[in-house]
């Protein structure tokens, strides 16, 4: 017994979370009824995660800035502005794709008990409102924009005290991050349990006939991932990405495929970019701030849906509506954990630009919730996974100018 622990001790952590996947599927075609208490597995896994992320975000984020000396580089800027860049071509490619590969939709009922935000205000008026939210509240609701807005005005408060404080407040990074090394490494466990839960719970059958739709949206997002991303990263380090990116879509994006939350992934992708040698001053801030505003894969789900809707009522679509369309995709995408519901819930508001009724467009909502066990997880893998990704390639372009040597290939 000793010695499988040992040799399970020696695969790497994708390898054991790739073998938790098999045994999860297997378990779920051959006896769903006998192996049904695997499941427990799975909402602990994701349980702890959501539990871990919101503490780990205030004590790195308070930590890395009461830290910080006037002159380091955090690449803020840069990273933001990758973010921004991708989530919009994101959009701008679905748009396209949808014009090119046109879908119709049965339309569903399914979205009656839930409230879409009346405009692009409202959303932006719900993510401020969210930064001035009481910290206890923010931390407690895993509000994100909240915990970092806290997390800043604590850290430059701390910037001027005594140093066996911030000794204090590393420690306690130190220990929140030692903690998630732990939850993580329940990885494969909780992975069996979140696969098998998935495929006995919703199965395939319902999902057919969407399948056009389905390949629309997933055939986006895949584009995104192994051609836009790269294509942006080339362009900031002028180098390979790929060895980068195939890091990012395994170490990060295939748990968040399965947690299906991009919260839950900070831990894991706090966890990559350490391993990737990245500043801790920027990681700290650039992850948990990606998962609120870096939603590539939101901005395809309300485009492709969006357009679903128009091409279904046989409404005319101009190039320059196009373009507002994947402008207003990407500000909606980037608002999207400000309203209840996520993407989905954000697609009447882009409907109304084609004057499609409130009614029609929750229908097209409904049809979201059924492809959701689908479409939620290749979306929030893209999501997730280019935080790091974009994290990355904004480091590594510094270190260039600095004539550092990058091996990707190593870092990667």
């Amino acid at each position: 017994m000793k010695n499988i622990w040992n040799k399970w001790n020696q695969l790497s952590l994708v390898k054991q979370i790739i073998i938790g996947l098999v045994i999860g599927i297997i378990l779920a075609i051959a006896m769903p009824e006998a192996a049904k208490p695997v499941v427990i597995f799975g909402s602990l896994f994701v349980g702890a995660l959501k539990a871990i992320a919101p503490v780990l975000v205030l004590f790195l984020v308070m930590s890395a800035i009461a830290q910080h000396k006037s002159g380091q580089q955090t690449n803020m800027k840069s990273i933001i502005s990758l973010y921004l860049l991708g989530t919009f071509l994101a959009g701008l490619i679905a748009v396209i794709a949808s014009f090119i590969f046109p879908v119709s939709l049965t339309l569903a009922k399914g979205a009656e008990g839930v409230t879409a935000p009346g405009g692009v205000v409202e959303v932006l008026k719900s993510l401020l409102m969210n930064v001035v939210d009481n910290p206890v509240k923010a931390i407690v609701n895993a509000n994100y924009i909240g915990i970092l807005a806290w997390a800043v005005l604590l850290g430059l408060a701390l910037k001027n005290a005594a140093d066996s404080t911030k000794t204090l407040i590393s420690n306690f990074s130190d220990a929140v991050s030692k903690l998630v090394t732990w939850v993580i490494k329940f990885a494969p466990l909780g992975i069996l349990g979140l696969v098998f839960e998935s495929i006995t719970a919703n199965g395939l059958e319902s999902l057919l006939s969407y399948g056009k739709l389905l390949a629309v949206l997933i055939g986006c997002m895949l584009f995104v991932a192994l051609v836009v991303n790269p294509a942006i990263v080339y362009a900031v380090i002028r180098q390979n990405p790929y060895p980068l990116v195939f890091k990012c879509l395994k170490e990060s994006g295939i748990t968040a495929f399965f947690t299906r939350s991009s919260a839950s992934n900070i831990p894991v992708n706090m966890k990559l970019s350490e391993q990737l040698g990245l500043n801790k001053d920027s990681y700290s801030v650039s992850i948990p701030l990606g998962a609120t505003i870096n939603m590539a894969g939101a901005a395809v789900t309300i485009s492709v849906l969006t357009l679903a809707a128009v091409h279904t009522l046989g409404i005319e679509v101009d190039i320059p509506t196009a373009i507002i369309l994947s402008v207003l995709s990407a500000i909606c995408a980037c608002g999207a954990s400000g309203v209840a519901g996520g993407s989905l819930l954000l697609i009447p508001l882009a409907c109304s630009l084609f004057g499609i009724p409130g009614d029609v467009a929750m229908q097209v909502v409904g049809v979201g919730f059924i492809i959701g066990v689908l479409q939620d997880s290749f979306e929030t893998a893209l999501n997730s996974s280019t935080d790091v990704l974009f994290t990355a390639a904004a480091e590594f372009r510094e270190w260039r100018k600095e004539g550092k040597t990058i091996d990707i290939r190593k870092a990667a």
